[in-house]
């Protein structure tokens, strides 16, 4: 099996993902994945015309969103025709997807030289009519929903954390590091090797910052938020008029769920984009490239849907056995914060040092911009490989429908 290496890795800040409040919301979803594009393409001499494909994550594929955005945000940035690009959704995993296909193409030896990353433009999707106004994963299915049970990813946050026992301090608790660790990241530049700083087109800076973080948060600050998915419970899923709390007591009948999670310690809505180089170890040679790393393993893992987000631990298990490692091999970990207790479990059931978990904080304080959430996540952990002198990392992040993907990176 070849190689697959990833030569470099870019991403924009990540802005408040509202209307009228981001710095990114006027853009296009593919014009701000171009502009990581034209950045990361120039300051590696990238040759587009030798591009095998640009494979790009997003997940709410609709509107502005919808097209093939990965193709058309190849072409907005000047790339060349001949640069073929798709996109593809696996929910929250879907930017650790893309990279995963990436890898695949090289390893197998079909391809030599591929773009991977992603977009979600959050402020934009909310704006989009939905003429069913569906408000869960299974598309109003009801074969599927007789099935499976998905209730909203929120109230499967609550479910595990009460199911697991995990209290509102514990997971609290979690979110609070996370501020504290972005804010000390931010301060003293380690997320500065892959930001890029995003333009208008008449040259004047957009943004140039994280814009989501909030370093102020305390234990007692975050005590005084109400939680907010038991105000889900009793709303209508879609126009059958069967509600959240129904669907729960399909699977759980006799479960009190214990409510814990609220804007606080889940995941922020944002804006964002990302992408990494990938290519042979052939290719890079004659391009002069030296590889910043390679990846050692890829997995993904499917798992119970009701419960939703339980699959990272049996997808960092998984990935860890194709590559012949154990966690004591691995010298950083990244796990989505796409809630608090998706990490919380993921150091519990791992028995990891929490130290080496999301060192530079996570989702909860710099928010998670769904397709590109993982891509970014790759290229923070590859850049604190370098800062720290380390040598491997595990990335990986629940999703919806209760999968989890995976990828362990290795400094070359």
């Amino acid at each position: 099996m070849a190689d697959a290496y990833i030569i470099d890795a870019a991403r924009t800040p990540r802005g408040i993902g509202k209307q009228g409040k981001g710095a990114l919301t006027e853009f296009h979803p593919g014009r701000l994945l171009a502009k990581v594009f034209e950045q990361i393409g120039e300051r590696n001499n990238l040759k587009t015309e030798e591009i095998d494909d640009v494979v790009v994550a997003c997940s709410s594929q609709i509107g502005k969103q919808g097209s093939c955005v990965g193709r058309m945000a190849a072409l907005d940035a000047g790339w060349s025709d001949k640069a073929c690009g798709m996109t593809l959704d696996r929910f929250c995993g879907s930017g650790i997807t893309s990279v995963n296909i990436a890898a695949a193409n090289l390893m197998s030896g079909m391809d030599d030289l591929c773009v991977a990353g992603g977009v979600e433009m959050m402020s934009y999707t909310p704006t989009v009519p939905r003429a069913d106004k569906n408000r869960t994963v299974d598309g109003s299915n009801l074969h599927l929903r007789n099935l499976h049970a998905q209730p909203h990813q929120g109230i499967c946050a609550d479910m595990i954390a009460t199911l697991e026992g995990f209290s509102r301090e514990e997971v609290d608790a979690l979110a609070v590091e996370s501020q504290k660790r972005a804010d000390y990241a931010i301060k003293n530049g380690h997320f500065d090797k892959s930001l890029i700083t995003v333009t208008n087109d008449d040259g004047s800076v957009a943004l140039d910052r994280e814009e989501f973080p909030r370093p102020g948060t305390t234990l007692e600050s975050l005590a005084g938020l109400d939680t907010v998915f038991d105000k889900f419970m009793g709303v209508p899923i879609d126009e059958t008029g069967e509600t959240f709390d129904q669907l729960v007591k399909r699977a759980y009948p006799d479960l009190n769920i214990n409510h814990v999670h609220h804007a606080g310690n889940s995941s922020g809505v944002v804006d964002g984009a990302a992408a990494l180089i990938m290519s042979s170890k052939d290719y890079a040679s004659a391009q002069g490239w030296k590889p910043r790393a390679r990846v050692r393993a890829i997995a993904t893992v499917g798992g119970s849907p009701t419960l939703m987000l339980n699959e990272p631990v049996p997808a960092a298990r998984k990935v860890l056995e194709r590559a012949g490692m154990t966690t004591n091999d691995i010298d950083l970990f990244e796990v989505n914060e796409a809630f608090s207790v998706v990490a919380a479990k993921f150091i519990r059931d791992l028995a990891l040092d929490p130290a080496i978990v999301n060192v530079n904080g996570g989702a909860m304080a710099l928010g998670h911009p769904i397709g590109a959430t993982g891509s970014i996540l790759i290229g923070t952990a590859l850049d604190e490989l370098e800062r720290r002198d380390l040598n491997t990392a595990l990335i990986t992040m629940c999703t919806g429908g209760g999968m989890a993907p995976a990828i362990i990176i290795e400094r070359v």
